[in-house]
């Protein structure tokens, strides 16, 4: 038997198995009373979140000049037994910023590691993303945008603590010093910071602070096991998808089987019969869609519900995709005048000495994550409460305020641990908390006044749209016989992301979404002309981890490769060469990750090859040198050695997880069955069994390497993903002398 588990949502069958032989119950104390219990028995320093925007000087002065997100009382909270809570302004979905983010914020808040806790924000404004002004967790920017915010918050509260001590014994405030969470004077006097918290919240915030020389630090940059490590390694730890309320239902909806489809007609009978099936409402989806509601007390009779329904659609007005059509229409679209972001002069392409005239194929992609998506609103009659694993908890809000006509600050989104997202948890239009508070709505006009948790299958998740868009590039380059390019004509062509969404205006340049083209061209300095097209499908898409990298990146440092091998230079030396002067930390990366595998120097077995690729994304770059091979028509990898350079590394454990985790996600692009495809318009793939991602007999041994640095930190969440595709398939056409144009491979 499982902790925290509700089984009575289980089939029947499964239940009995999993309860089998159970002798004792496990009782626990679930993490919210914990957390209400310690409130009542004195959480002190920011225990009331609200105090971030009300909070005063010792005069009775608000203080004007700091934000709320740069003040502590919205952000650390201090028990009197010295447990600190920092609060993160970030979703936790495996990149862990939740232990990253209070890193930094103890390390200037010189507190004992041992006795830091951590927990979500909401949307709160004190939560907004300090320098974008949003509520954001994407674009590996947690832990660079907000590690300034961190160390100023931890410094902050340490200069209270220690003003507080300062009143307590009468002394001067600069004869004191703090070391792992406690407050020293002279003569051997020390005061714990459980015994400061509640003065110290009587204390002025001091605007300036004086942060820590790197070279004092003792927790940043050391590493350290993650905050959440023991509960999701031993099952206790609770996501999204396990909010239990009391007197909470479960919904679950049947969608339209192509994307923007509209009931005709809907028999509900057999499903009403289903024992704990509570209500069946007809209810609007997103991009205009239609779909069924049916909810129950448990997510097994709302499925059985669901699948009792008898549906017919209307998908006459709707477009229908099919991938093999749409591979045409964007071969002839490539083929096109379209916007440029580059314009380098073509005219050396008809009389370069070596030419290359290539096409590649990228497919839609899922986001697969481990958790499906899920919501749980609670309404009364004027307030709204969600809980979800929300990327962005401002823009949520907002958009439940407008779907239930109440203000945004009668909306409060309760930020929860989320199993994986990779973008899928922010889109524009909040489609997935749109359509739970849409079923909550309905089902309070139809009488159910409890909250409903709306739940997606794995299947609903797979075929519910939002995938990486599909892509094609096409180049005809020119270069000489030392490799020096004369001319590169590249075009993709590929949906846009941002078109229609809140960052279009500042995305969108001359028609060009920068989100599809960036990586194109830098760090070498090649004369490119690149044309775009954005054409318009009936697939909705987004953001997939390391966006538009993960398809240029791929182009670049395969066509790169190809040149190296065509001329005859080792394809290290001849990035190198392109480097020049310039792309320190390209160069430092690489030639880490050279040095380490024993590239150009151990002598590898029969029937393998070294394959290489380097990409910068989100400021940070990572090289790759991999060890591969092919087994009866299949590509093998072995072995993976990685050079990063991310600047300082905040905790190097978390940097080393999150490379592993994105070469693994990078590797499943590589691997057979890895595409969203469409059949007259609709969506083929409905789970693991036909969507492929690498299982552990397909993970190589993979070893990572953090270039030195005391620079403030550059993005690592995705960084990881993008050179790995690549630099495999140059392994590959090494062996086969057939250079890989598409993803996932295909070698015959």
């Amino acid at each position: 038997m499982l902790p925290n588990v509700d089984y009575s949502e289980m089939p029947r069958a499964l239940r009995h198995l999993l309860t089998r032989g159970q002798t004792e119950e496990v009782a626990m104390l679930p993490r919210r009373q914990f957390l209400k219990l310690a409130g009542s028995v004195g959480l002190a320093l920011g225990a009331f979140p609200h105090l971030a925007i009300g909070q005063t000087t010792s005069n009775g002065q608000a203080v004007s000049a700091l934000k709320p997100s740069q003040q502590p009382s919205a952000f650390v909270q201090i028990a009197p037994n010295g447990e600190v809570t920092i609060a993160v302004n970030r979703l936790e979905f495996g990149q862990g910023v939740q232990t990253g983010l209070s890193m930094i914020l103890a390390e200037e808040l010189d507190a004992d590691w041992s006795l830091i806790r951590s927990r979500h924000g909401s949307n709160d404004p004190a939560y907004v993303d300090p320098l974008f002004g949003i509520h954001l967790t994407g674009g590996s920017n947690s832990v660079k945008n907000s590690f300034t915010q961190y160390r100023e918050l931890g410094a902050r509260a340490r200069a209270m603590l220690m003003g507080a001590a300062a009143a307590r014994w009468n002394v001067d405030v600069a004869t004191l010093r703090t070391e792992a969470g406690s407050v020293l004077g002279t003569g051997g006097r020390k005061l714990s910071y459980g015994e400061l918290a509640e003065a110290a919240m009587t204390f002025p915030v001091p605007e300036k602070v004086t942060l820590k020389d790197p070279k004092d630090f003792r927790i940043i940059g050391r590493p350290a096991t993650r905050l959440d490590a023991r509960a999701k390694s031993s099952g206790r730890q609770q996501f999204g998808i396990d909010v239990h309320l009391s007197g909470q239902l479960t919904a679950v909806v049947a969608r339209p089987p192509m994307f923007g489809a509209r009931l005709v007609s809907v028999d509900d009978s057999a499903a009403r019969a289903v024992k704990g099936v509570k209500a069946v409402l007809r209810v609007p989806l997103d991009r205009g869609a239609e779909g069924v509601a049916v909810i129950a007390d448990g997510y097994w009779p709302a499925k059985q519900g669901r699948d009792a329904l008898k549906l017919e659609w209307n998908t006459a007005a709707v477009e229908k995709v099919d991938s093999e059509k749409q591979l045409a229409q964007y071969r002839a679209l490539a083929a096109q005048p379209g916007a440029r972001q580059f314009d380098a002069d073509m005219a050396p392409l008809a009389t370069a000495p070596r030419q290359l005239e290539v096409e590649y194929v990228f497919p839609y992609l899922a986001h697969a994550a481990m958790e499906p998506l899920n919501c749980t609103v609670a309404l009364t009659s004027d307030r709204a409460e969600i809980w979800t694993g929300s990327q962005c908890p401002g823009l949520d809000g907002a958009a439940v305020a407008r779907v239930l006509g109440i203000k945004p600050e009668q909306v409060e989104v309760h930020v929860q641990m989320a199993g994986g997202g990779f973008g899928r948890r922010f889109s524009s239009g909040s489609d997935f908390v749109v359509e739970a508070c849409e079923i909550a709505k309905a089902a309070r006009a139809a009488g159910l006044n409890v909250p409903v948790r709306t739940l997606w299958s794995r299947e609903d998740d797979m075929r519910g749209g939002y995938y990486r868009p599909m892509h094609l590039h096409r180049a005809r380059i020119g270069f000489d016989e030392q490799g020096k390019v004369l001319a590169w004509d590249h075009v993709i062509v590929g949906q846009s992301i941002t078109t229609g969404s809140v960052f279009e205006q500042f995305q969108v340049k001359n028609g060009i979404d920068a989100t599809a083209t960036e990586g194109m061209r830098e760090p070498y300095p090649l004369p490119m002309r690149l044309t775009v097209h954005h054409p318009k499908l009936n697939v909705p898409v987004l953001w997939w981890r390391s966006v538009g990298s993960t398809h240029t990146a791929f182009v670049m440092e395969t066509l790169i490769d190809e040149i190296a091998r065509n001329t005859k230079q080792d394809p290290v030396a001849y990035r190198m060469q392109l480097f020049g002067d310039k792309n320190a930390r390209h160069k430092a990366a690489l030639q880490l990750a050279v040095d380490k595998s024993g590239y150009g120097k151990q002598q590898l077995p029969a029937g393998r090859a070294w394959g290489v690729a380097v990409h910068e994304s989100f400021q940070s770059v990572v090289a790759y040198v991999v060890e591969a091979s092919v087994r009866d028509g299949q590509p093998i990898l072995h072995r993976v050695t990685a050079g990063v350079h991310c600047n300082l590394a905040v905790n190097p454990r978390s940097v080393e997880a999150q490379i592993q985790g994105a070469a693994v996600m990078g590797l499943s692009m590589c691997l057979a069955g890895s595409a969203i495809t469409l059949k007259d318009g609709v969506v083929e793939q409905s789970n693991f069994s036909d969507f492929t991602v690498a299982r552990m007999t397909d993970i190589p041994t993979l070893d990572v390497h953090i270039v030195p640095s005391a620079e403030p930190p550059t993005g690592m969440g995705e960084p990881g993903l993008p050179p790995l595709a690549p630099a495999f398939a140059n392994a590959i056409a090494q062996l086969t002398g057939k250079p890989m144009r598409q993803l996932p491979f295909k070698l015959t």
